[in-house]
């Protein structure tokens, strides 16, 4: 019994995959495990690692470009979820009626274990981790997978587990369609990636919300309360599964909330309800309350004992480059949150330090709203630090907001600058807001270089 019904897609013939990266490579190895002709292309270069690992099984590819003619010839294609569905590529594929899917939805066809999928626009990797924390602490046979670790189709195919912790991105979930998640989880709704959605937020949130489509009544949906967005929407997606909200700010008969005495209770039917002060977390600030509601309470949904989630909840150490203590200097905090890439991951961070902050940021501008973060830095920013090629957005967002904004040359620059404006108690806090490919290979070699500056301090 798997978790879509093998009759939905071609289970023979030829599979092609558009992408060679992590999952694509994963989904390759799937498929010819499970018989198919397979076929990979990618329109870049193939990195050394992934090109190793495609010749020693065998595996057909191209690199550098995507040939149409035998693309089409395809009973399946699994895509790339960075690849935009309006690629022209894509649409021919689309006008052909050749399904195409994600390696998620590829990969559920061929396990039965229980699949616990996080979604949100901030938060799901450290939700994602912490959870997978929880669980592999009290025993349970767990594989974490999605925009983490090895690929979900390489562990079914090669490392098989009775429960996957999945952390999906909208773009994964736009070519997801029979998937069924066992326990869903919307952490929160805010703008951001609005470029792959026509700008419309609305087409973003209903993106979210296939997270949900295919619950059955056995399935738990877990979801912020305090998120206005996720409330907004929660009408107009109805699910039959057990709905298991969390919040700050108001008491629950069955959910996650923090009491007056600050103590995070986790209540469900049937359980033995969970309590522990939100001070003997290892995760601090409110967003991390909000992180520790949604994986306890899937831990909850699998019946794990209060004690070893307490001991878990109390013990897990973050995610690199998210609110990543790196140094005290001087009596100054240098903080490395480069996985910040939207306004909204600012926002937390911002919510997490207290005042005289001397905040670094910037690079390639999504189409950011800054006016969200104008009150906190108004409150908390003393200076803001530019990094990248074009930083006039940030420059008119508050340059009425705080008393220094300057750019700078380099990260290393970048910290430098930081480090003089910076006095004993304050906190020097990387957060750029922004993707970071005009001076970095990715957000992970941002937060290196920043490390590296801080270090050298």
């Amino acid at each position: 019994m798997s978790n879509i019904a093998h009759t939905y897609y071609p289970q023979t013939g030829r599979l092609v995959i558009l992408g060679a990266g992590e999952s694509g490579v994963g989904a390759a190895i799937l498929g010819k495990d499970k018989g198919f002709d397979v076929f990979v292309s990618d329109m870049g270069m193939i990195t050394d690692h992934y090109k190793a690992l495609l010749n020693e099984e065998g595996i057909s590819f191209e690199e550098g470009i995507h040939t149409k003619e035998i693309i089409l010839q395809a009973d399946l294609i699994i895509k790339s979820p960075g690849i935009p569905e309006k690629v022209a590529l894509i649409q021919t594929i689309r006008e052909a009626k050749i399904p195409m899917i994600s390696e998620i939805e590829f990969a559920a066809q061929y396990t039965d274990a229980k699949l616990y999928c996080i979604t949100g626009s901030n938060g799901k990797t450290t939700t994602s981790m912490l959870t997978y924390y929880l669980l592999k602490n009290a025993g349970v046979d767990v594989g974490l997978a999605g925009n983490i670790g090895n690929s979900f189709a390489w562990q079914v195919a090669r490392e098989q587990h009775e429960v996957y912790v999945l952390e999906i991105s909208s773009f994964m979930l736009d070519d997801m369609y029979h998937f069924r998640a066992d326990v869903a989880v919307i952490l929160n709704i805010t703008a951001d990636h609005l470029d792959r959605y026509d700008y419309q937020l609305e087409k973003y949130v209903a993106s979210k919300f296939r997270m949900i489509q295919n619950q059955t009544s056995k399935d738990a949906f877990i979801y912020c309360l305090d998120d206005p967005e996720t409330m907004n929407a929660i009408q107009r997606f109805q699910t039959p599964a057990m709905h298991l909200p969390f919040t700050q700010e108001k008491d629950l008969s069955q959910g996650a909330y923090v009491d007056a005495d600050h103590n995070l209770k986790i209540i469900l039917p049937n359980s033995e309800i969970f309590t522990m002060n939100i001070e003997e977390l290892s995760l601090q600030g409110k967003h991390n309350v909000y992180n520790n509601s949604a994986a306890g309470l899937i831990a909850k949904v699998q019946e794990l004992r209060n004690q070893t989630m307490k001991e878990s909840m109390g013990s897990f150490v973050n995610v690199e480059h998210r609110l990543e203590h790196v140094a005290g200097i001087g009596g100054v905090n240098y903080i490395n949150d480069s996985k910040a890439t939207n306004v909204n991951s600012v926002w937390y961070a911002l919510e997490s330090f207290p005042a005289d902050i001397v905040l670094i940021m910037g690079g390639v501008d999504k189409g950011n709203d800054y006016e969200m973060l104008r009150d906190l830095v108004r409150t908390k920013v003393k200076a803001i630090i530019c990094i990248g090629k074009d930083s006039t957005r940030i420059h008119e967002a508050f340059e009425d907001d705080t008393d220094v904004i300057v750019n700078s040359a380099s990260m290393s620059d970048a910290v430098q600058i930081a480090s003089h404006l910076a006095k004993k108690g304050d906190t020097v806090l990387l957060s750029p807001a922004c993707a970071s490919f005009d001076w970095f290979k990715n957000y992970e070699d941002r937060g290196d270089k920043f490390k590296a500056a801080v270090m050298t301090l």
